[in-house]
């Protein structure tokens, strides 16, 4: 398809609605085939050969600048985080466009991330770990050069996986970035593109030159030689993943000038316009249905009970298998997630020291899940869980954990309801993420009737060393026993996954629920480890 333009007239918006023009020449690419290739259309429309005079950008270049400045100070006290990724053809000019983006911009409200090969601590976890906590809270900027795009692009080019596993990846992504933007997240995504024969001509110029031969290595030359695939490979992903909640912008690369004010001019406008939007109105409470009289916890049989006189044989039995087991965790690449949810004095920390008393202390954290942080408010939800999760041979034990957003959160009316309604499907994505990376994860949920929990909040009081654990909330929450026991019933039909199933425990019997949690423990770990 033969494409020819001499004069174009690109218009940009100011924030008071006037329209100002840019002027760009336009002139048939040379770098262009004259028949296009599959997976190469889509590229078109940033070989035009469109350039920006240096006096042209020398003019426009402050307004920019300050446009850009006053953005980012006021994003500083607002509810939004801003992601830049920036993407594209080796040899386009990321580099430059992210050193332009942290000269005009305050570097000191921005953290940029030029991701290579993961590390060892990143490979022992999900995939997603190492972008998880590089994300910027609310009123910064983080700049990803190299991002979750990068593995998934490179392993379908070169034929390390097929066209099932690349989609599933690419759908990964999409959920992934939905997420953010529900989380109030502006995400800028910029593919920088130049073509064929201009990545050869500018690969040859800097390899010619001693000053900036080292910029040009085996693995450019390499990636040059399959410049097609790569084209039709970034083409697919790019039409999978372009969103309108996170839609892809791509840039003609070859001329700088117009490289560098066209980012710069949609970073400013998209920031702008996110700045002028209203905010979200407060969260409102939904109340829970009526409770269903035929609901999982009400069928459990809470009158299971262990003797006083076999509990200690068989604590010392299971606990014995569990620290066997623990100790070939590393060897096998595994680790533990263990999650405890239940009502107030269940007795979930009784089981969590019964597990931690037969692993080596060196190779456990216990999380206790509470009210978040400041900083944990100024990230996405599920952040502040991803960034506890263990290594090979290690366990992270959560004492309440992500669930708390679609039962205490949903309940009591601290998150909007759209947030806990589109949870469930967060937490099987993160769910399913551990558990494939080779996260061994149990769920826990502790049940007893509420009649059993007064009698326990009772004996807390009565003892003085006890008494610290009952609080105020704990006995205001009694009052909302049945909405908790149906928003708990949700969450089993809701998460309850092949990959990640939930174990209800009949706790009424302290000894009774102890040995239980020890013995499922016990059982997956041996089968999972024998595999």
């Amino acid at each position: 398809m033969q494409l020819e333009h001499n004069k174009r007239t690109q218009y940009h918006r100011k924030p008071t609605g006037t329209i100002f023009p840019l002027q760009v020449n336009s002139h048939t690419n040379e770098g262009r085939t004259q028949k296009s290739k599959p997976g190469d259309i889509m590229f078109e429309v940033a070989e035009l050969g469109q350039t920006l005079d240096r006096e042209t950008f020398d003019a426009r270049a402050p307004e920019v600048r300050e446009r850009l400045l006053d953005a980012q100070f006021r994003l500083a006290s607002s509810d939004v985080s801003v992601i830049i990724l920036i993407g594209g053809v080796e040899g386009a000019g990321k580099g430059e466009t992210v050193n332009l983006l942290l000269e005009w911009l305050d570097s000191r409200g921005i953290v940029t991330h030029a991701l290579g090969k993961p590390t060892r601590e990143e490979q022992e976890r999900p995939e997603f770990y190492r972008f998880w906590r590089r994300l910027p809270p609310k009123g910064r900027i983080g700049i990803f050069f190299g991002s979750w795009y990068t593995r998934p692009i490179v392993d379908r080019a070169l034929g390390r996986c097929d066209d099932a596993r690349f989609d599933r990846d690419l759908a990964r992504i999409v959920h992934f970035e939905e997420m953010l933007s529900q989380e109030g997240v502006l995400l800028l995504k910029f593919w920088l593109h130049i073509s064929k024969r201009q990545q050869r001509r500018r690969f040859k110029k800097q390899a010619a030159d001693p000053d900036t031969a080292w910029r040009v290595t085996s693995r450019d030359w390499k990636f040059h030689a399959q410049y097609d695939e790569f084209a039709r490979t970034s083409a697919h992903a790019l039409r999978r993943t372009s969103t309108g909640f996170a839609p892809w912008e791509i840039i003609e690369a070859h001329d700088r000038c117009f490289r560098h004010l066209t980012v710069a001019e949609k970073v400013c406008v998209a920031l702008e316009q996110r700045l002028a939007a209203a905010p979200a109105p407060p969260p409102e409470t939904v109340p829970c249905p009526s409770p269903d009289p035929c609901n999982l916890l009400r069928n459990l049989d809470l009158q299971r009970k262990i003797a006083p006189d076999d509990y200690e044989a068989k604590l010392k039995k299971n606990q014995g298998k569990v620290g066997t087991l623990s100790r070939q965790l590393q060897t096998h690449r595994r680790s533990v997630v263990i999650v405890f949810e239940g009502p107030d004095a269940a007795g979930k920390g009784g089981c969590i020291r019964r597990i931690t008393q037969c692993i080596d202390s060196r190779y456990y954290r216990v999380i206790p899940i509470a009210a978040p942080t400041e900083e944990e408010r100024r990230q996405p939800y599920l952040w502040r869980f991803w960034r506890h999760l263990p290594g090979y041979g290690k366990y992270a034990i959560f004492d309440r954990s992500w669930y708390g957003r679609v039962l205490v959160e949903r309940v009591e009316g601290l998150c909007a309801p759209a947030d806990w309604r589109r949870a469930y499907a967060e937490i099987n994505a993160f769910e399913e993420q551990l558990v494939e990376s080779g996260v061994l994860l149990f769920k826990f949920w502790l049940a007893i009737s509420p009649e059993e929990q007064l009698r326990r909040f009772k004996e807390r009081e009565a003892t003085g060393y006890k008494r610290y654990k009952l609080t105020e909330e704990d006995v205001k929450n009694r009052a909302k026993w049945p909405d908790y026991e149906t928003a708990a019933c949700e969450a089993f039909a809701r998460t309850s996954t092949e990959m990640a199933n939930w174990t209800l425990v009949e706790a009424e019997d302290k000894y009774h629920a102890r040995i239980k949690v020890l013995k499922t423990l016990s059982a997956r770990l041996r089968d999972a480890l024998q595999d």
